[in-house]
């Protein structure tokens, strides 16, 4: 388990993390999301004892992970990926790791194994793709077998292959009673491989919850329909209080339920070939919370503004002529 408490970091008037508390459970996979700048490398590297806390406490199984007898065995991490000397070979590179973190040499042979690089094995990391540089630092991490994983990006460069195969490590890892902490900008990989979610904005926790907690808190439910008579459903709707968005035979209803829209529908005798409830995705659901905390904003170039607004103005005017 990693608990942290008031944790916080300055770098000289740069607040970086805030009084940040928070715990990170075993049997579990937990994604930590925030948008750059947030805070969330820094974290990972005071959990790790890479960087200090100006102040507050973070504890790996009760104690801070500097104070650990074997590391690699209470703790497996994947920063960064390119930290490899690229002159020594995939094997000799765990092989190292192993010698001075008093390791089982077999171990090498296991986790090379583990992560489809027993094939090149012996060829120098120099030579390996993005892909490859992120198996083998997730060999790393999984070296000294571990009971805390930690993962920043894990997927960065992986093929389609490859994120299946990681996300189902961390879900293994997770079912075996481990405490997995993954840190991710892929939203779509994370409510497929998330249990739990910690968000963090400008340094601060934001959301402390199960991942359909969150998409529930932080989006608005609809229903989709599809009806020959929509314009009558429409008008039925709206008189009920739901909220309707028409898009040809199509609604979009907001502050009805699916079934009292299904009941209308019936009562009035109105044939339906759609009905169907439309939940945000949690990319959808995490703008929406952290639109506020974004640090920096791209703007959007001149004559793309212009092109849009032309195409807006057009399809107004088509509208209009209808």
């Amino acid at each position: 388990m990693i608990e942290a408490a008031g944790l916080t970091k300055r770098y000289g008037d740069k607040l970086a993390v805030d009084d940040l508390s928070f715990s990170v459970r075993p049997g579990q996979v937990t994604g930590f999301l925030g948008p750059n700048g947030a805070g969330k490398s820094t974290t990972m590297r005071m959990i790790l004892g890479l960087d200090a806390p100006t102040s507050g406490t973070v504890t790996v199984n009760g104690k801070p992970f500097v104070a650990a007898d074997h590391p690699m065995r209470e703790v497996g991490a994947l920063l960064d990926a390119k930290a490899i000397h690229g002159g020594r070979s995939a094997y000799n590179h765990l092989l190292c790791l192993a010698q001075t973190n008093d390791l089982p040499t077999r171990r090498v042979g296991e986790v090379l194994e583990m992560v489809g690089l027993a094939e090149v094995a012996r060829k120098r990391s120099k030579g390996f793709s993005l892909g490859m540089g992120q198996r083998l630092g997730i060999a790393a991490a999984l070296l000294g077998d571990p009971r805390v994983l930690m993962f920043d990006e894990p997927v960065n460069g992986l093929d389609p292959e490859g994120i299946l195969w990681i996300r189902n490590l961390m879900k293994a890892l997770a079912a075996d009673g481990r405490t997995v902490f993954v840190s991710s900008h892929l939203m779509s990989e994370m409510e497929h491989t998330a249990d739990h979610l910690l968000v963090i904005g400008r340094g601060r926790l934001i959301a402390d919850c199960t991942v359909a907690e969150f998409i529930e808190r932080n989006s608005e439910q609809q229903v989709k329909v599809r009806s020959p008579h929509a314009d009558k459903l429409a008008e039925l709707v709206s008189a009920a209080g739901g909220r309707v968005t028409a898009d040809g035979g199509t609604l979009h209803v907001a502050n009805l339920p699916l079934e009292r829209v299904g009941d209308l529908a019936f009562d009035n005798g109105i044939r339906l070939h759609e009905l169907t409830s439309v939940q945000a995705s949690l990319e959808e659901a995490f703008m929406e919370l952290t639109k506020d905390s974004v640090e920096y904003h791209a703007a959007v170039p001149a004559a793309q503004r212009a092109e849009v607004a032309e195409r807006t103005e057009s399809g107004a005017e088509q509208k209009a002529e209808a």
